[in-house]
Parts: structure tokens; sequence; C-alpha cells
């Protein structure tokens, strides 16, 4: 029993740093612009199908250009279509990325087809490792270091960079970053930029593990949407933990009681808003 539950647990922290990608791109959308992506996870898969192509093209190393080309498709969208939207109704920015997830998926099918496509992990990861009690594949312990790896360099630039410092404060205020003679708008195109490239980096992480298909951005906007919940709107560190637990609680009960891992998350993310309405870090923000 105790090798199933450390096997599991291994899976769950795989699956949790990648709903953490996802997420914190989601958190860093909300927290600067005010709008709800609804169409993050069509940019996750479009991340896989991106590397799916570079991968049969060039070979594994080019896939690494995938979510900067997802990073630049995000800030094409922010420039022509969301930023007429900053300061209106906010059902209006649902609605319309509600309809760019559509139409996303809309193209993903025209140019790549309906059908679930393949996308095999690099040689050098396949394979498995045993590691006393804990069985696992190979790729899916670099893709724990990888997300790892990808989510220090993301802190470190929150944290030391002058733009990261920006964005940090634009979550805050950013009423506040313009009057300091900063360029806002360009400011926030970059922001959603790389919320979007997050996103497109975990979908090519995703792609061996789940396959790739036009529908697999429904496997990950929801529990991207629960994780941010659970954790507090616009809370990074919150993203975090809560992704863990998501992922943790998601492995176990796969694994030990299958007929509810489609609703564990949500009985989750219920059990915590009980206690904690704004979620475990959420805070009141001015400027909403």
């Amino acid at each position: 029993m105790i090798d199933v539950i450390l096997s599991q647990s291994v899976n769950g922290l795989v699956l949790g740093f990648l709903f953490i990608l996802i997420s914190i791109g989601l958190s860093i959308v909300f927290g600067l612009l005010g709008i709800v992506n609804v169409a993050h996870g069509a940019f996750f898969a479009l991340g896989a199908y991106f590397a799916l192509t570079l991968q049969q093209q060039f070979g594994w190393p080019a896939v690494i250009l995938a979510p900067v080309g997802v990073g630049i498709v995000g800030m094409v969208v922010e420039v022509l279509l969301v930023r007429r939207l900053y300061g209106k109704d906010p059902l209006m920015t649902l609605v319309l990325t509600f309809a760019l997830s559509l139409f996303i998926e809309s193209i993903i099918r025209t140019v790549w087809g309906s059908s679930t496509q393949p996308l095999m992990p690099p040689a050098v990861f396949q394979g498995f490792i045993e590691y006393g009690p804990v069985l696992t594949t190979t790729y899916r312990a670099a893709v724990l270091g990888i997300t790892v790896a990808l989510l220090l360099g993301l802190w470190a630039f929150l944290s030391f960079t002058p733009y990261g410092r920006i964005l940090r404060a634009g979550s805050r205020d950013p009423q506040m970053v313009g009057m300091l003679g900063i360029n806002l708008p360009r400011v926030l195109t970059g922001a959603f930029g790389v919320g979007c490239m997050l996103a497109g980096a975990a979908g090519v992480l995703a792609g061996p593990l789940w396959s790739v298909t036009p529908g697999m951005s429904s496997q990950a906007i929801m529990p991207a949407f629960v994780i941010v919940t659970i954790g507090g709107l616009g809370s990074y560190g919150g993203a975090v933990i809560a992704g863990l637990l998501v992922g943790l609680t998601t492995a176990m009960t796969t694994q030990f009681y299958p007929a509810a891992a489609g609703v564990a998350m949500y009985l989750l993310m219920a059990a915590i808003l009980l206690v904690r309405p704004r979620g475990l870090f959420g805070e009141h923000w001015e400027h909403f």
C-alpha cells in the first residue's frame, strides 16, 4: 500500500506542477489586467500543437520555441482584441475570451485535424525510474524537474528584475504604475504574453502525458480556475499551494476511488471556500 501511495504522490506532484504553470499564467493576467481569460486553456492546447509541429519538423530541441510562439500569439490577441475592453463591463471580456477559445480550437481542428495525435517524449526521457518503493516514468520525473525550474525562474524574474517588479506593482495598482511614467499598455501586453507563454509551456510538457487533441484545453482550463479560486484571485503563492493540493487530491482519488476523480477537486474547492471565501491567500484589492 505504501508503495502505491508514494508512486501516486509523485504523479500528483507532476500533475500539480503542470496545473500551477497554467494557473499562475491565469493569475498574472487577472491580477494585472483584471480580466478572466476563458481562452487560457486554448493557449495551453496551442502550445502542445506548436510543439508537435516543431518536433516533427526539426526535432525536440526546437520545441523550446513553442511557448515563445504562444506568447507572441497572446500579445497579438491583447493588442488587437483584449485592449479594447479594459475598463468596460467584465461580461464583455468573458464573452470575448470565450469566443476566442472557440475560435482557436476551430483553427486547431482546421490545421491539425480533430483526431488525437501522439507526442512521444525525447528518447533520453523514455523508460522508468525506481527509487526504493517509488516507481515512475523518466519523463514524469523530468516534467517535475522542468516545472520546478520554470517556477523558480519565474519567481526570480518577478522578484529581481525591473519588469518583474513592475508586474507585481501593477497587479496591486495598475493606475499607480501609469502615473509613474511607465508605459502601461506595453506592460499589459507583456503580462498577457507571459501568461499565455506559461500556458503554452504547460501544454508542451503535458503533450506526451495526455496526448495532443483539440479538446485538451478543457482538461486545463477548469483545474486552472479551481486552483486560482482556492489559492485566492491574483495570488501567485496561493496558486502554487492550491495546485499541489489539487494535483495530489486528483491523483489519490484516481487511484483509490476512480468514480469520484472528476469531482474531487471541486469538492476540495467547496470545502476550502466554506472556511476561506476569498481562497487561501485571497485579499480585497482596491481596484476590484
